[in-house]
């Protein structure tokens, strides 16, 4: 390996090697992607091809793809669908980078750093909106429905989200519950679709389902922590958000939990007044009362209820790769 590689391309190296098993599915989705996002009109071409390469590590597509050859055979429906998701994430992005004033993703530009909010949010409108015409394409209502249930679901956490802002008392089981939706729903609707469409039983569409979401809520509080201690160059997306934008996650939420009165109080005022030692203050804090080993045990767990859901599976390459995503998630640095 070079020694220049960065985390984030180690990180998307690792990633491909995963997707072994889906490579030629995958490359159809690609192809479909690039053919979907772009238009006759000139600017409007150019603002979807670049949005195009904003996505990164097309997980999504890939669970949906892992979790139907892992139950039966990839369908036209699944490339389709895999297509579809995609394109409601990069929206999701395109729009997150709005909300946090993100300056990078993916070592480019983000759309509204490079024109402006203004494209960016009519970008993501673009993107949702082509995405449900494509997903109707597969003439089944059922797509349609279970992507509509889940991009709602997706906005409406979005939005808790940002309602939670300054919300210095946000409990654990809250912040779970919407990194559930913002986060973890797309995976899990990814995991649904492919062993639906495979032609999976209930209670293996059930259980698939189980593991797209567990997977999704450990892949959040591994983001959470890289959010406070990722490297930029080494990511190659805009870091600290959360604290700039008063957003509490899981490190922050426990050590206020488990710190004394003083700690407590000292750090609530350093958030409320938005000093400029609130950093210095709330890492050493970290640090004291074990907030990252804390966060790091429960994307653990997280991964642990995961990997205990592709049991019903029968033994093939796919469910391997799904078990090793699942592992890698927690201690990836991209």
């Amino acid at each position: 390996m070079n020694p220049t590689t960065s985390d984030a391309e180690v990180a998307a190296e690792r990633l491909a090697e995963f997707y072994e098993p889906v490579a030629d599915e995958m490359r159809l989705v690609e192809s479909r992607l690039r053919k979907e996002m772009q238009s006759r009109y000139p600017f409007v071409d150019e603002l979807v091809r670049y949005g195009c390469m904003l996505g990164g590590k097309r997980l999504r597509p890939a669970l949906l793809l892992l979790t139907a050859k892992a139950c039966g055979e990839v369908r036209e429906e699944h490339i389709v669908l895999a297509t579809v998701l995609e394109m409601i994430h990069t929206a999701t992005l395109v729009h997150d980078d709005v909300l946090d004033r993100a300056e990078q993703r993916r070592r480019l530009a983000t759309v509204n750093s490079r024109w402006d909010n203004e494209a960016s949010i009519l970008l993501g409108d673009f993107l949702f909106s082509h995405a449900f015409f494509l997903a109707s394409t597969t003439g089944d209502a059922f797509a349609c429905r279970e992507i509509g249930l889940s991009t709602n679901r997706v906005c409406e956490g979005e939005i808790r989200q940002k309602g939670s802002r300054g919300q210095y008392d946000l409990a654990e089981d809250e912040y779970l519950d919407i990194i559930d939706a913002k986060t973890a729903e797309l995976c899990a609707c990814a995991c649904h679709l492919g062993a639906h469409y495979a032609g999976a039983t209930a209670d293996v569409v059930e259980q698939m389902t189980h593991f797209g979401r567990e997977l999704g809520i450990a892949f959040q509080i591994a983001d959470d922590l890289l959010d406070l201690y990722g490297n930029e160059d080494d990511i190659g997306k805009s870091l600290g958000t959360d604290l700039d934008q008063r957003l509490l996650t899981l490190p922050t939420i426990y050590t206020l939990r488990e710190s004394t009165v003083e700690d407590r109080g000292r750090l609530l005022s350093a958030m409320q007044e938005e000093s400029p030692e609130l950093h210095s203050l709330l890492f050493d804090a970290f640090s004291r009362y074990d907030a990252v080993a804390y966060t790091r045990r429960r994307g653990d767990e997280y991964v642990a209820k995961a990997i205990r859901r592709l049991s019903p599976l029968s033994d093939s390459p796919a469910k391997s790769v799904l078990d090793r995503i699942a592992r890698f998630v927690v201690d990836r640095s991209f």
